[in-house]
């Protein structure tokens, strides 16, 4: 009975690990395509296109995968060419979410993304009516930052600067997104990941797993790239 026991947790473990390494793939994945489709496949001219390639075999995250992130971001194989599209919906307990992402049929992405929320307890919004809580901002995120890079990113004019457990995180203007990046690079600081986002003008409470189950779920379709809500999550 113990042994039963012993393998049932054994079980839950390894689980846990592969939903996590699952989540982890996924992630790379969306950051792979968002940055392909903004500055192309070639890894020599697209530094952030590098940099997520070296985070991706570092996680230990196969070829394939790898290039076919590569191949969706740049329109080309099975997956033909993509079309950008941005969701605004309702989650649970009244929290807000703009959803970003490419894919080759819009109406199927849809169709999925509308389930999901159905059954999470949540809605599509009808287009204006959740981005109003939002503000758009360039956000760059910046691993291993040295003493010296908030400093600098306030003299490139930043607008707002916040630490997470591993990585700085910076907030401009979106038309200052490209002159402080490129500031930044040219002092030596190399640039995760760069997006023009959306900030939530106000954060609301809910309860964390409610809103985390949705997100999980949203994360697994494919075609999402990025999901902005104005809860703590």
């Amino acid at each position: 009975m113990s042994g039963h026991s012993h393998f049932k947790n054994i079980q839950r473990k390894k689980e846990a690990v592969d939903q996590k390494r699952a989540k982890d793939f996924a992630k790379i994945s969306r950051l792979i395509i968002a940055s392909v489709r903004e500055k192309g496949k070639d890894s020599q001219s697209n530094p952030s296109l590098k940099i997520l390639i070296s985070k991706a075999r570092d996680i230990n995250m196969p070829k394939d995968k790898i290039e076919s992130a590569i191949k969706r971001g740049a329109g080309e194989g099975d997956e033909g060419k993509l079309e950008s599209f941005t969701f605004e919906a309702y989650g649970p307990q009244g929290s807000a979410l703009i959803i970003e992402g490419a894919t080759d049929n819009k109406n199927r992405s849809f169709s999925q993304i509308r389930d999901i929320l159905k059954k999470k307890g949540g809605k599509i919004a009808e287009q204006g009516s959740v981005r109003w809580m939002f503000e758009q901002f360039g956000i760059m995120e910046i691993e291993n930052n040295s003493s010296d890079t908030e400093l600098w990113a306030i003299e490139a004019g930043a607008k707002d600067i916040k630490e997470k457990k591993d990585s700085l995180i910076i907030y401009t203007a979106p038309e200052k997104l490209e002159s402080v990046k490129k500031y930044l690079q040219d002092k030596g600081i190399e640039i995760s990941s760069s997006i023009l986002g959306w900030v939530a003008k106000d954060i609301i409470q809910v309860e964390k797993e409610n809103i985390e189950n949705l997100l999980d779920a949203l994360s697994e379709e494919d075609s999402v790239e990025n999901i902005y809500l104005n809860t703590e999550q």
